[in-house]
């Protein structure tokens, strides 16, 4: 089939303890932009899956979808990989759309790359930027090889051109109330998946603020050698009440948990001030933090990359600067 038989851009809508998610309406926006470029006769769509998912429609509606497609049925209450695939499947064989954005989450990464295996078409995973080039060709940026290089990715024989979307890269439009759209319902065929059984879910706590919805955050890097040198992070950042963070690193050394991590693999944030302490600046980690307000940084390598990013520099061993910062603010505040 020819590709220009495939039209429309799609966003996978993720529910999230019964919520939109973020990210999809984030995707929602940058789709605006993606239509804008390919002339302007591309219908932006909103795909969910749920029990009850139409009542949705509104809100998506509000975000920039022009349609919303949902499926609704008690197969669909509780996210299962299969089920979920399929439906996605017989939607696109039925609409055609030319490209299908998914969140870079658990379970866009996981559903995502099942629904390309079935389609036989390409997917890109964790892109931090999306844009059409001068020829019109849809091209995905996501960073490789440890986070430092940057691929550019385009897919010009298959259809969908599919791809995961970090979070927090695109920043959603202003609702637009009273808004309005067409509202597909699609009555689907599916086999349940008798496999397992979803027996119950809970949100995992987290200490403290989530990095990503922190204002302040202290970051470490792989320059710092041991849990216990980490302590001088700690003091600082409940000092001037910000969050632990780090690059990717130090949760492979298991001193914290991944959800501490930032960067493409990661959380992405954008805090009121961040301070890296010895981090060089890979691709990977700056893509997690390059939307921070304002950014200061600690290295004893002064052709760190992290200084180009950084309005605030000082070039030197963290484990003289940090105790110095900190005492400095407690004579202060004395």
């Amino acid at each position: 089939m020819s590709c220009t038989e495939y039209k429309n851009i799609w966003v996978y809508a993720e529910l999230t303890g019964g919520r939109v998610s973020q990210t999809t309406l984030e995707l929602l926006a940058k789709s605006i932009n993606l239509k804008e470029k390919l002339g302007g006769t591309d219908k932006i769509a909103a795909v969910i899956l749920g029990e009850h998912t139409a009542e949705y429609s509104k809100l998506l509606f509000s975000y920039g979808a022009e349609q919303v497609i949902c499926v609704e049925g008690a197969k669909l209450a509780e996210y299962k990989p299969r089920v979920y695939k399929d439906a996605l499947v017989k939607l696109v064989e039925k609409h055609k759309p030319s490209i299908f954005l998914f969140p870079a989450s658990p379970l866009g990464r996981e559903l995502a790359p099942r629904v390309m295996c079935r389609l036989g078409t390409g997917l890109t995973a964790d892109a931090i930027d999306l844009d059409i080039d001068e020829d019109g060709t849809f091209v995905q940026t996501t960073p490789n090889f440890g986070g430092n290089i940057l691929s550019h990715i385009a897919i010009p024989e298959k259809r969908p051109q599919m791809c995961t979307v970090h979070p927090k890269v695109f920043a959603p439009i202003e609702p637009i109330e009273g808004a309005e759209g067409e509202l597909i319902k699609e009555e689907l065929d599916i086999a349940c998946d008798d496999c397992y059984e979803v027996v119950s879910t809970e949100e995992k706590v987290i200490t403290g603020i989530p990095v990503d919805k922190a204002d302040i955050v202290v970051s470490g890097g792989f320059g710092i050698k041991s849990p216990e040198e980490f302590g001088m992070l700690k003091e600082l950042a409940d000092l001037i009440g910000g969050q632990i963070g780090c690059s990717r690193p130090i949760c492979e050394n298991g001193w914290f948990g991944h959800e501490y991590q930032i960067g493409q693999s990661g959380a992405t944030i954008s805090p009121k001030l961040i301070i890296n302490v010895a981090i060089s600046g890979s691709v990977q980690y700056m893509a997690g933090m390059d939307k921070s307000k304002c950014v200061m940084s600690i290295n004893k390598d002064s052709n760190a990359p992290i200084f180009d990013l950084s309005n605030y520099g000082v070039v030197g061993d963290f484990r003289a600067v940090i105790p110095a910062i900190v005492e400095e603010i407690k004579n202060r505040r004395a």
